[in-house]
């Protein structure tokens, strides 16, 4: 069964920065165009190939009903998985809990 949520891993600063500005666009957003997200059972692996060793990270449990900018699953070709992207910046009324790791 497809949850109805998935998940964006970033630092505590910039989740600080996007409540600030009212929305939400990682570091990277202008050159790839939307928005790394995972369903739960990626978070694990991204966590290990992205953010290895690092502190005052924040996953974003993000309720699929509540974006406003498309949602697409596309293949990640070098581990032959869909992964969901975000295009557009991420509402964060979208937003129903923020995890400290």
């Amino acid at each position: 069964m497809e949850s109805e949520y998935i998940y964006h891993v970033t630092t505590q600063n910039e989740w600080e920065q996007a409540k600030m500005n009212g929305e939400y666009k990682p570091a990277g957003f202008d050159t790839e165009g939307f928005i790394h997200c995972s369903i739960e059972r990626q978070v694990p692996g991204v966590l290990d190939r992205f953010y290895k060793g690092q502190t005052g990270l924040i996953k974003l449990k993000i309720e699929k009903a509540k974006l406003q900018r498309p949602l697409l699953f596309e293949l990640a070709t070098d581990l032959d998985e869909l992964f969901p992207h975000i295009y557009g910046a991420l509402n964060l009324d979208s937003v129903v809990e923020e995890i400290v790791l």
